[in-house]
């Protein structure tokens, strides 16, 4: 029997991180879909996940942690898509590892993926949006912090990721605002900003000082903001735009992870525009 473990760390250490060159956030969701399926493995086979072996890890069982996903944990078939995308990535580079085990590959690498439905996204309208724009009272350090974000989200259609990715390196207020984005599969992307948006990204630079950390926006500690923190923030702030705007009480608003179009966005701003802040119905 073949180890799974010293396989299973050369695809993080040499085929992720230094021959496909992915991202953190590839890196942390493949590495997170192995820790649920060696667990699953490691209760059904009653064995330590260090003990186990590659030809342990059959189409069989691997069907049965994507139905333990769905089941157990209610994950759905988006949810358990990526899962056996992070598994069949692994099983690509075991093909020329492990030639020998290659019948049992492609078995792994025969399971379908599920089928899914896309679900239009309704964006918000020009009332709902400027609300929440001016929910953040600029008067103190947070206020200033989070009416730049909510600024620069809506100006850019930003990802979370991407929003909380960005270095103060990134933006430039000469001679013309833009802001540089490094977006999914390292692609990167300039964008021009508004006046607006170039006021309210000064008013914060203005009180963010010199830190020690490069990204341009941080928590309360100084340190870089997370996506649970600026979901956080957009929450709190959805709840405050709520009393200007009660159309916002009747939609589940969220920070989308792919820009939506808002082509119902005029007023003081020009053309047709791209938001991150994207609802539902309840």
């Amino acid at each position: 029997m073949t180890l799974l473990a010293p396989h299973l760390t050369a695809f993080f250490q040499e085929r992720l991180s230094v021959e496909r060159q992915a991202s953190i956030n590839t890196c942390d969701s493949y590495a997170y879909a192995f820790k649920l399926l060696l667990n699953f493995a490691g209760k059904r086979l009653k064995l330590a996940p260090c003990r186990l072996g590659f030809e342990q890890i059959d189409a069989p069982l691997i069907v049965a942690f994507l139905n333990d996903l769905e089941s157990k944990r209610s994950n759905g078939a988006s949810s358990r898509n990526v899962r056996l995308a992070a598994i069949r990535s692994f099983m690509r580079f075991m093909q020329y590892r492990l030639p020998s085990a290659l019948e049992h590959i492609q078995r792994v690498l025969a399971i379908p993926m599920k089928k899914t439905d896309t679900r239009l996204v309704r964006h918000l309208n020009t009332e709902e949006i400027q609300a929440l724009l001016d929910a953040p009272t600029p008067t103190d350090w947070l206020g200033i912090r989070d009416r730049a974000m909510l600024h620069l989200c809506f100006a850019a259609g930003l990802r979370v990721s991407e929003l909380t990715s960005l270095r103060v390196e990134d933006l430039s207020l000469q001679p013309h605002a833009s802001i540089l984005v490094h977006g999914k599969g390292r692609r990167e992307r300039c964008l021009p900003l508004w006046k607006q948006t170039v006021t309210a990204l000064r008013a914060w630079l203005a009180v963010r000082g010199a830190l020690a950390v490069p990204e341009l926006f941080v928590n309360t500690q100084r340190e870089p903001l997370t996506r649970a923190g600026f979901e956080y923030i957009l929450e709190k702030h959805v709840e405050s735009a709520v009393k200007r705007c009660p159309s916002l009480d009747e939609t589940y608003i969220s920070p989308c992870l792919e820009a939506q179009l808002c082509a119902h966005c005029t007023g003081s701003h020009e053309g047709s525009q791209e938001s991150l802040i994207v609802a539902r119905s309840r």
